[in-house]
């Protein structure tokens, strides 16, 4: 392990130039318009498994999804652990344009930080894992464990073919353990294992009072407005300071216990700090039900959010009575709520009492996506917060995460409860999806590190049990 951590930091700089080679592709795939960048992202990521020292590399695909890049390395044995290693090599695209202060398509060092659009999100992954794959094959030429490795192309548009392809290719990903890079330190060198992640549902609500618009002097003031009935219905979502008046929407939500609650309390946050990087407005105060703290409400309480609206655009603006107006509500949930319990919650709270007696309408906005949580407790688990105490020379910390990752609960269970260890990689000055995306090299050298701990310290596990 030694000469794999020595190699690391003589190599850095090869490290960062195959991140910078990852991030000059624009791998968008939100737009339709990238495919072939995607696929050329695919390949580089192929030849840089194969570089690592990588076996049986190969771009694969499921139906008509975008490529996925494979490889693996399964010489450590039988007795030895398998570890699954997953990242994404599609992106979000470039909004804002005049806000970014470099080229997004380019690598730009600056204040210790690496920028570039997928620097944090999530191509720095694929460079944390090979770098530390290369660390060990090109010293000792061997592993501590068997690899598997698997980069996406649709985890932007909400990995809608992984099932399939997990499910085509079950016998050939096979593993004993899970390791994804895809979420966050909650402060730079503080190395954070994520072991909870709430759900995504949203539902499409369309309200109509009649068929086509009116000019607003002839009827205004007597036919209903659709926007405002539909922003009537919406305000009824406005929850203040305390919980959501859905009814029943509570009742299955998980209690924290009083050592989580001890322990997320613990944790360091910093409210001014955290208003000045969103760039909240001087008057606006934080939103969560009186007596919770941020970490408390985003990764642990239900949220709705309204997402998107529309009746007519500013642009196309006039003086009609509007027929139709609809929005989208996203709501995050958290163990241990039912996703079709939420949407039909969620229908009968707002297609009640409609203003004026307008129609309501409220149906499934795409795929449910479930939360997960896990005990992080078990070998695996213990290999990871020591590799990751001995990488940051920190004690980490186990955190909750507001956001969703649908496959990991999924794909525990096609690996027969394999455990999943969530390692940051982001911290809260990453502005994933967001202008001026970047990761903390500091943080990227300290992760590469931790992950050549973990590789020996699973490898020594007795008879390879991981749990």
């Amino acid at each position: 392990m030694n000469e794999a951590l020595t190699w690391l930091t003589k190599n850095h700089e090869e490290i960062v130039r195959g991140l910078a080679d990852l991030v000059a592709i624009p791998s968008i795939s939100t737009d339709g318009e990238h495919d072939p960048e995607i696929v050329r992202s695919a390949q580089l990521t192929c030849d840089q498994m194969r570089d690592a020292g990588l076996q049986n590399v190969e771009m694969l695909k499921v139906g008509t999804s975008f490529p996925y890049a494979y490889g693996e390395w399964l010489e450590a044995g039988p007795t030895k652990p398998t570890v699954f290693l997953y990242a994404h090599h599609d992106v979000q695209p470039v909004n804002y344009v005049e806000q970014w202060k470099s080229d997004p398509w380019k690598l730009t060092r600056r204040d210790g930080r690496l920028f570039a659009r997928g620097s944090a999100d999530d191509k720095a992954a694929i460079s944390a894992f090979l770098g530390a794959i290369a660390a060990y094959r090109k010293t000792t030429n061997e592993m501590p464990c068997n690899i598997k490795m698997v980069v996406e192309g649709e985890e932007e548009i909400g990995s809608k073919n992984l099932m399939a392809f997990f499910d085509k290719y079950k016998q050939k990903l096979q593993s004993d353990v899970i390791v994804v890079c895809d979420t966050e330190n909650i402060e730079v060198g503080l190395p954070c294992i994520t072991y909870s992640l709430r759900g995504v549902v949203a539902v499409h609500v369309e309200v109509t009072s009649a068929k086509l618009p009116v000019h607003s002097g002839m009827a205004g003031g007597a036919l209903p407005d659709a926007a405002l009935a539909l922003n009537v219905i919406l305000a009824r979502l406005c929850w203040g300071n305390g919980p959501l008046k859905i009814p029943g929407y509570y009742d299955t939500v998980r209690k924290l216990t009083d050592k989580e609650r001890a322990a997320f309390r613990k944790l360091p946050w910093d409210d001014a700090k955290f208003r000045d990087e969103i760039g909240v407005v001087p008057g606006a105060k934080f939103a969560m039900e009186e007596g919770n703290s941020v970490y408390e409400t985003t990764w642990r309480r239900p949220a709705c959010t309204v997402i998107a609206q529309e009746a007519s655009s500013i642009k196309g603006a006039s003086n009609q009575v509007l027929p139709k107006a609809a929005a989208v509500v996203s709501c995050r949930i958290v163990p241990d709520q039912d996703p079709e319990q939420v949407v039909q919650q969620l229908r009968d709270f707002l297609q009640a009492d409609a203003p004026w007696g307008v129609e309501v309408k409220v149906t499934q906005h795409g795929a449910a996506g479930k939360w997960w949580m896990t005990d992080p407790q078990g070998p695996a688990f213990e290999s990871a917060l020591s590799a990751m105490r001995d990488g940051y020379d920190r004690d980490p910390v186990a955190i909750g995460c507001g956001g969703s990752i649908g496959f990991v609960g999924p794909l525990a269970e096609l690996f027969g409860g394999a455990p999943a260890l969530l390692l940051g990689i982001e911290d809260p000055a990453s502005n994933a999806h967001a202008p001026n995306e970047s990761l903390h090299e500091g943080d990227f050298k300290k992760l590469m590190n931790s992950l050549v701990r973990l590789f020996d310290n699973l490898g020594k596990l007795p008879g390879g049990k991981v749990k």
